[in-house]
């Protein structure tokens, strides 16, 4: 596979990889994909998003396209392996058709979505949320990056362009399936043993920006029994989160953003702000999460006397994925003789947002010590091999069973 060479496209000094969309080592590796896919002979286009997509054409016995791919971006000072895996295995798998000779009755495209990670756009997930029509036009045509430029330009730059978003929703009908190769990013595998899953659901994800308010107040003056510390009264508030967690099992709760008012030594915090997250597989678990959490937090708040202060601005509910996708590829895996979980993704991918337009199911390779976002990020190349076969024998068996009668791919 073509991992390492990838990965010297954005490679610092810190033995990472910073490949942001649209930055220059970006459009490097997206010229460099387009000019391969094109030497196998693959019919390449690219739409408004710039999302590349690579079609080997079928036999022409049954209409639309197998679909099979993920990103080539990645996060500062990210690893080899998130997003370019998918890409390049989808590749791998595509070129193996061809030096075999094989070609399905439908056709088989290659898809690197644009921008799905974090961005100085805020606009993660960008090409797969555009081209399933979450993101549009209006939406986007006064977007710009924390140095002022424009989206709309920037799209150009790649080839796409808010004036080709029409097209995206013409290309709907084509995809029948769609199959994401992915790192876990989580040790769940590595616990059991078991080089990769097949992944039935995305988990949902609740967000909210929280205010502590307090009071700021001289250090060495205002005695302990006085005190209205913001921080403190956060520090027991994040903590609660963990603790009521921790105890469930089946969700998730983090604050990775904290930002302390008036941040010196000797004055008592006045005021924090920090961002919950909260993660399941259920709404109704979330919801259970926030509502314990929540009658927490009061307790503190009255106990403490600080004020509490909050804004919801990403509520994304859990996304199933597609039944008969899944129990065809942990068939595929049986057959195979493999092992193979059946596990949620624990992060939103690309994959979640293709479910509202077409058959959408993911395959996780294990990653060793968990790691993910990070130089360390590492998945063995036997994990790998047996993932790709998984993808491989099962869309050959997918390319069978989409056209049964009995088979509702609508």
């Amino acid at each position: 596979m073509d991992i390492e060479r990838y990965a010297t496209y954005g490679e610092n000094d810190q033995g990472g990889v910073t490949r942001p969309s649209f930055s220059p080592a970006d459009i490097e590796v997206r010229q460099l994909f387009i000019e391969e896919i094109k030497e196998m002979g693959l019919e390449v286009t690219i739409d408004g998003a710039a999302n590349i997509w690579g079609k080997y054409k079928g036999t022409g016995k049954k209409r639309g396209s197998i679909v099979i791919g993920s990103h080539l971006d990645s996060v500062p000072n990210g690893g080899k392996y998130d997003g370019p895996l998918g890409v390049l295995m989808a590749k791998e798998i595509v070129k193996r058709l061809i030096e075999s000779n094989i070609r399905l009755d439908h056709d088989i495209e290659i898809v690197s979505f644009t921008a799905e990670e974090s961005n100085d756009f805020n606009l993660s997930t960008f090409g797969s949320r555009s081209f399933v029509g979450r993101l549009t036009v209006e939406m986007l045509q006064d977007a710009r990056d924390l140095k002022g430029a424009r989206l709309s330009d920037e799209l150009k730059k790649v080839n796409g362009g808010l004036d080709k978003f029409k097209m995206m929703k013409n290309m709907h009908s084509d995809k029948l399936a769609f199959i994401e190769l992915h790192i876990e990013q989580g040790q769940r595998l590595e616990s059991a043993n078991i080089p990769m899953a097949v992944i039935n659901n995305v988990v949902g994800t609740y967000r909210s920006t929280v205010k502590v308010i307090g009071q700021s107040n001289h250090s060495g003056t205002t005695m302990m029994q006085h005190r209205k510390d913001a921080l403190t009264a956060s520090s027991e508030m994040i903590l609660a989160v963990e603790r009521y967690c921790q105890g469930q099992g089946d969700v998730v709760g983090t604050v990775g953003k904290l930002v302390v008012s008036p941040n010196a030594a000797n004055i008592i915090p006045g005021q924090i702000d920090f961002i919950l997250e909260v993660r399941a597989e259920k709404t109704e678990t979330i919801q259970q999460a926030l509502e314990a959490i929540q009658k927490i937090w009061q307790e503190i708040a009255s106990r403490r006397e600080v004020k509490i202060q909050q804004e919801v601005f990403l509520d994304q509910k859990p996304v199933v994925l597609d039944h008969d996708i899944v129990t065809s590829l942990v068939e595929t895996a049986r057959d195979m003789n493999e092992p193979c979980l059946i596990l949620p993704s624990m992060a939103v991918h690309d994959a979640a947002h293709m479910a509202s337009v077409t058959k959408s199911a993911m395959v996780f390779v294990k990653s060793i010590d968990g790691k993910s976002h990070c130089p360390e990020e590492y998945s063995q190349p036997e994990d790998i091999e047996k993932a790709g076969n998984l993808i491989l024998k099962g869309i050959i068996n997918l390319d069978r069973i989409l056209s049964m009668k009995s088979y509702n791919f609508q």
